[in-house]
Formats: C-alpha cells, sequence, structure tokens
C-alpha cells in the first residue's frame, strides 16, 4: 500500500495576519488529514514540532516512502508584506512524479481556493524538500498568512484542505476517493473461510492477506459496498458485505 512522508511546517515564528502562526495551523491541516489518507490506505510517518525541514528529510531517509508532502503557507516578501495572495504548489524539474502530483494538487486546490487563477505550480531547485528527499515531493503553500483575507481562509478551511490534499494523494496512486469514517471495529463475518484483504476495492485486485472468520478489523473508510480496513497491522480493502459491524459507520 502507498506509503507517504507528511511533513507539516515547523516554523513556529512566522506568524499569521490575525493570530496563531505557520506551524500550529499546519499542523491542524495534517491532523485532518491523517483519517482520510487511512480512509484511502494510505500509510503515513510524520514529523513532530520539534524537527526542522533538515531533520524531517533527514528521517524521511532512514525508511521507504512512496511520496514526500510538505505542507506550508506563504509570506510576501519584504515591502509586500499583507499584499499577496494565492497558493503555490513546489517541485523539482528533475522528478517526472513530483511535477504530476504539483499539477494535481494543483488542480483540486483550484476547486475550493476563491481565485482558482492565483493557484499554480512552481519548479524549484532551492526547496530541499521537494530537492533533497528520495521520493518524489510536493510542497505545499496553502495561501499568504500574511495575508488577512488568505489567513482568514485558511482557519475557516481546516478540514475542506484537508480533504481535497487526500483526494490529491489518492488520486496520484490511481486509487478512487473513499469516504473517511469514525473508526470503527468490526468482525468478519464470512459463512465459510477466509476474507480476501485486498490492495485496491476491486474483486479482481492483488490479495495481500486472508482474514479468518470472526476476526477483529478496524473500518476507516468505505467506497462502493467495500470497506477499508486495518487488520493485523495491514492496511487495505475487503468487501462490506462481509464485515459485521456493532454500529452504523458515521462519515467524519
Amino acid at each position: 500500500m502507498p506509503r507517504i512522508y507528511l511533513s507539516p511546517s515547523t516554523q513556529e515564528y512566522n506568524l499569521y495576519h490575525g493570530g496563531g502562526n505557520e506551524e500550529y495551523y499546519m499542523n491542524l491541516i495534517a491532523d485532518a488529514l491523517v483519517p482520510w489518507l487511512l480512509a484511502n490506505s494510505i500509510r503515513y510517518t510524520r514529523n513532530t514540532p520539534d524537527m526542522t525541514a533538515a531533520s524531517s528529510i533527514q528521517q524521511s531517509k532512514e525508511s521507504t516512502y512512496d511520496f514526500y508532502l510538505s505542507l506550508h503557507s506563504n509570506a510576501a516578501p519584504e515591502g509586500k508584506e499583507g499584499t499577496l495572495r494565492g497558493a503555490e504548489v513546489y517541485y523539482s524539474p528533475r522528478s517526472r512524479n513530483g511535477r504530476r502530483a504539483a499539477e494535481i494538487i494543483a488542480a483540486n486546490l483550484r476547486e475550493i481556493y476563491p481565485y482558482p487563477e492565483w493557484v499554480r505550480t512552481v519548479p524549484t531547485l532551492r526547496l530541499g524538500e521537494v530537492t533533497k528527499t528520495i521520493p518524489p515531493a510536493a510542497l505545499i503553500e496553502f495561501a499568504y498568512h500574511d495575508n488577512e483575507e488568505d489567513a482568514d481562509w485558511i482557519r475557516e478551511n481546516i478540514q475542506p484542505i484537508a480533504v481535497n490534499v487526500a483526494q490529491s494523494m489518492a488520486e496520484y496512486f490511481f486509487l478512487p476517493f473513499s469516504q473517511a469514517v469514525s473508526p470503527q471495529v468490526g468482525t468478519v463475518a464470512t459463512a465459510w473461510g477466509n476474507l480476501n484483504l485486498r490492495q485496491r476495492p476491486f474483486s479482481d485486485a492483488r490479495i495481500i492477506g486472508r482474514l479468518p472468520k470472526g476476526s477483529p478489523v478496524t473500518v476507516y473508510g468505505k467506497w462502493e459496498g467495500w470497506y477499508t480496513v486495518k487488520a493485523g497491522g495491514q492496511l487495505g480493502y475487503v468487501s462490506a458485505a462481509y464485515v459485521e459491524l456493532a454500529e452504523p459507520l458515521v462519515n467524519l
């Protein structure tokens, strides 16, 4: 299953118009993003606020990831404080998949940012979080935090932004987008034999595990008759018809 390194900003010194800072709001977006990643079978490792961009990059090199996703907000250069707006998605021009991801992310952000014409992709060789990572990478600058309207847009749209980014990651990994639900433990309820845990929510998708009747699963998402579940440390998809729940699922 896909695995990403999730790197929300650790720059608490970048202050927002009206209060708060970049680290705080980017971690709120990351918090909201996590359930949607799990719902779409995307595993993740996340940095911590006491880290830096450099230590996040280094940590990402200590394991294998399919993508490096960096969450940031922007600020205008000296002399233009508070006058700029827009979203930018940075990628390395040396990475074909980094560019593909940036284009997907930007296209989806245009659906929710107030001025879609101000959302753009930007190739760069100066940002370590897209040039020094091993997997393909993208760095999102969601809006200008020193601009009143942009700062308010981020504050008021934490959940929609997170869902939008999750849609982009699912699209990047060629996954149908699953609805996140409040995690609930269910039980495999086959008539006999095992329930196939699959890599994708399709009956012909690769089988990555077999779950015995009566075994517990944790449900994180749903899509057209399939549940995204975690079982025995594995994240994947099972037919919803063969999972018994104590209560109905609640959408996030």
